[in-house]
């Protein structure tokens, strides 16, 4: 208890959470770790895109459950919406190619709308899908994710990128892509990341790096600019994954217990960057 009551912050960049899953009790563990702070981001919900043609109703719910979240802990929750990049492939089954980027991009709207009402801090997770995918398909996402990338910048907020697996030749890309939309490297967050800390490695994107143990003793070895994440699905069917709700507080508090980094470390990683990247206040 005298390690966490020495780290003011702990910030979990990236988790998701589903009422038919652990919910608040998921939170709650993240809170008697150490959590201090987390990013609500919005879990893929496919059906109800289809059913509305729209994502209104994936956004509202996300808010609702921030705000359940507020009224049965203390924590600080700040939530990310977005056209989930997957979505694409199940909305073209149904709409065809041509309306599915309409949706989709009426998706990047309306969240750089709650964006600047103040009741989201990005616009994300965005991109493209994870797996490999048709030509057409893959410019399709593209065309897409540019878009929403020129949503952000004309919002001021910084977009979460979910695509294929991460290496540096793929950041020079999404770094170019975002400054020709006219969004800075800094207000790109690379979600899912591997320990690509150098600029030379991710140029200029922010990586919110999966807080293994391997990846997180490989980030700080490098440096501190980056954030942790445990991309938490809290699905009923796969307790734990990605990684469990502790993950972040424990790593942190590890590494302190360990001496391998300090305090004011801490402090650039769990508060500074988050802080910097979203233009948002991180106080206890």
């Amino acid at each position: 208890m005298l390690i966490i009551s020495k780290i003011p912050i702990i910030f979990d960049n990236h988790l998701h959470l589903r009422r038919d899953g652990r919910f608040i009790e998921a939170v709650k563990d993240f809170i008697k770790a150490g959590g201090t702070h987390f990013v609500l981001c919005q879990l893929p919900m496919t059906y109800l895109v289809i059913k509305n043609k729209n994502y209104n109703a994936c956004y509202q719910e996300t808010l609702k459950i921030k705000e359940e979240i507020k009224s049965k802990t203390d924590i600080k929750v700040f939530v990310t919406v977005g056209p989930y990049p997957v979505d694409y492939l199940k909305l073209k089954k149904k709409f065809g190619r041509i309306e599915t980027i309409q949706i989709m991009k009426k998706g990047m709207d309306l969240a750089a709308d709650l964006c600047e009402e103040g009741l989201c801090i990005a616009i994300g997770e965005i991109g493209r899908p994870h797996f490999p995918i048709e030509e057409q398909e893959l410019d399709d996402s593209n065309e897409i994710l540019f878009y929403g990338m020129k949503k952000a910048k004309d919002a001021g907020v910084p977009v979460v990128l979910h695509t294929e697996s991460t290496t540096p030749g793929q950041c020079k890309e999404l770094s170019e892509m975002g400054k020709k939309a006219g969004l800075i490297p800094q207000k790109i967050v690379k979600h899912y990341s591997p320990p690509l800390i150098h600029k030379s490695e991710n140029f200029g994107l922010m990586p919110s790096v999966l807080a293994s143990e391997k990846n997180i003793f490989t980030a700080i070895k490098k440096g501190t600019r980056f954030m942790m994440e445990t991309d938490y699905i809290d699905d009923p069917c796969r307790p734990g994954a990605v990684l469990g709700p502790k993950t972040v507080p424990r790593k942190t508090i590890e590494l302190i217990e360990k001496e391998i980094i300090s305090e004011k470390q801490i402090l650039k990683i769990h508060k500074e960057n988050p802080e910097k990247t979203y233009g948002i206040c991180l106080d206890r």
